[in-house]
Protein backbone atom coordinates (compact mmCIF):
# COMPACT_ATOMS: atom_id res chain seq x y z
CA UNK A 1 0.00 0.00 0.00
CA UNK A 2 1.39 3.25 -1.09
CA UNK A 3 -1.32 5.80 -0.35
CA UNK A 4 -3.54 4.71 2.58
CA UNK A 5 -6.45 7.37 2.03
CA UNK A 6 -8.37 6.82 -1.17
CA UNK A 7 -11.27 8.53 -0.62
CA UNK A 8 -13.06 10.47 2.20
CA UNK A 9 -16.72 11.28 2.85
CA UNK A 10 -17.67 14.35 5.26
CA UNK A 11 -21.68 13.85 6.26
CA UNK A 12 -24.07 16.60 5.88
CA UNK A 13 -27.11 17.54 7.40
CA UNK A 14 -28.09 20.33 4.97
CA UNK A 15 -25.87 19.59 1.97
CA UNK A 16 -26.55 23.08 0.14
CA UNK A 17 -24.91 25.03 3.25
CA UNK A 18 -22.31 22.24 3.67
CA UNK A 19 -21.16 22.63 0.21
CA UNK A 20 -21.12 26.55 0.44
CA UNK A 21 -18.79 26.10 3.15
CA UNK A 22 -16.29 24.22 2.11
CA UNK A 23 -16.52 26.17 -1.24
CA UNK A 24 -15.64 29.41 0.19
CA UNK A 25 -13.40 27.74 2.66
CA UNK A 26 -10.84 26.73 -0.04
CA UNK A 27 -12.17 28.88 -3.17
CA UNK A 28 -13.38 25.60 -5.22
CA UNK A 29 -16.59 24.64 -6.89
CA UNK A 30 -17.67 21.32 -5.62
CA UNK A 31 -19.28 19.11 -8.37
CA UNK A 32 -22.81 17.81 -7.22
CA UNK A 33 -23.64 14.02 -8.13
CA UNK A 34 -26.44 12.12 -6.94
CA UNK A 35 -25.24 8.22 -5.46
CA UNK A 36 -28.62 6.24 -4.70
CA UNK A 37 -30.39 8.28 -2.13
CA UNK A 38 -27.63 10.22 -1.60
CA UNK A 39 -25.82 13.53 -2.99
CA UNK A 40 -22.78 14.57 -2.55
CA UNK A 41 -20.19 17.29 -3.89
CA UNK A 42 -16.92 16.18 -4.82
CA UNK A 43 -13.89 18.06 -3.84
CA UNK A 44 -11.32 18.53 -6.69
CA UNK A 45 -8.68 15.93 -7.25
CA UNK A 46 -6.79 14.37 -9.94
CA UNK A 47 -7.66 10.59 -9.74
CA UNK A 48 -3.43 9.57 -10.98
CA UNK A 49 -1.95 11.49 -8.20
CA UNK A 50 -4.54 11.59 -5.19
CA UNK A 51 -6.85 10.67 -2.88
CA UNK A 52 -10.04 11.88 -3.19
CA UNK A 53 -13.49 13.00 -1.36
CA UNK A 54 -16.98 14.62 -1.01
CA UNK A 55 -19.71 16.33 1.15
CA UNK A 56 -22.50 13.91 1.54
CA UNK A 57 -25.62 13.97 2.20
CA UNK A 58 -27.94 10.74 3.14
CA UNK A 59 -30.12 8.60 5.14
CA UNK A 60 -27.49 6.95 7.32
CA UNK A 61 -24.69 9.93 7.45
CA UNK A 62 -24.40 11.87 10.35
CA UNK A 63 -22.31 14.31 11.27
CA UNK A 64 -19.85 13.98 14.18
CA UNK A 65 -17.49 15.57 16.58
CA UNK A 66 -16.12 12.69 18.39
CA UNK A 67 -14.96 10.38 15.17
CA UNK A 68 -11.86 10.31 12.89
CA UNK A 69 -10.61 13.12 11.75
CA UNK A 70 -9.30 13.36 8.58
CA UNK A 71 -7.01 16.35 7.17
CA UNK A 72 -7.65 18.31 4.39
CA UNK A 73 -4.74 19.99 2.68
CA UNK A 74 -4.75 24.23 3.25
CA UNK A 75 -2.54 24.56 0.45
CA UNK A 76 0.32 27.44 0.85
CA UNK A 77 -0.61 29.14 4.00
CA UNK A 78 -3.01 27.07 7.18
CA UNK A 79 -3.62 31.24 8.40
CA UNK A 80 -5.52 31.95 5.04
CA UNK A 81 -7.32 29.41 4.92
CA UNK A 82 -8.04 29.59 9.52
CA UNK A 83 -8.94 33.25 8.53
CA UNK A 84 -12.15 31.85 6.11
CA UNK A 85 -13.30 29.17 8.62
CA UNK A 86 -15.50 31.51 11.49
CA UNK A 87 -16.76 33.81 7.98
CA UNK A 88 -17.81 31.09 6.37
CA UNK A 89 -19.90 29.36 9.21
CA UNK A 90 -17.65 27.13 11.02
CA UNK A 91 -15.22 27.63 14.10
CA UNK A 92 -11.93 26.92 14.92
CA UNK A 93 -11.91 24.43 17.58
CA UNK A 94 -7.84 23.54 17.99
CA UNK A 95 -5.67 26.35 17.16
CA UNK A 96 -2.36 26.07 14.50
CA UNK A 97 -0.01 23.85 15.71
CA UNK A 98 3.25 23.25 14.94
CA UNK A 99 4.27 19.42 13.78
CA UNK A 100 8.23 20.12 14.06
CA UNK A 101 10.16 19.58 10.75
CA UNK A 102 6.70 18.79 8.84
CA UNK A 103 4.30 21.98 9.18
CA UNK A 104 1.32 23.12 11.16
CA UNK A 105 -2.04 21.50 11.70
CA UNK A 106 -5.65 23.00 13.54
CA UNK A 107 -9.11 21.43 13.85
CA UNK A 108 -12.04 22.98 12.77
CA UNK A 109 -15.80 22.30 13.32
CA UNK A 110 -17.83 23.04 9.92
CA UNK A 111 -21.52 24.09 9.72
CA UNK A 112 -22.62 20.30 9.67
CA UNK A 113 -20.64 19.58 12.92
CA UNK A 114 -17.59 17.61 11.92
CA UNK A 115 -14.05 18.07 13.36
CA UNK A 116 -12.27 18.22 10.55
CA UNK A 117 -8.18 18.75 10.34
CA UNK A 118 -7.00 21.23 7.96
CA UNK A 119 -2.64 20.52 7.58
CA UNK A 120 -0.18 23.06 5.61
CA UNK A 121 3.45 23.53 5.51
CA UNK A 122 3.15 27.23 6.68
Amino acid sequence: MTQPLSWFEIPALDFARARSFYEKLFGVELKEWAAGPNVMGIFPYDREKASGGCVMRGPALVPTNDGVIIYLNAGDSLDEVLNRVQPSGGQVVFPKTPVPEIGFFAHIKDTEGNRVGLFAVK
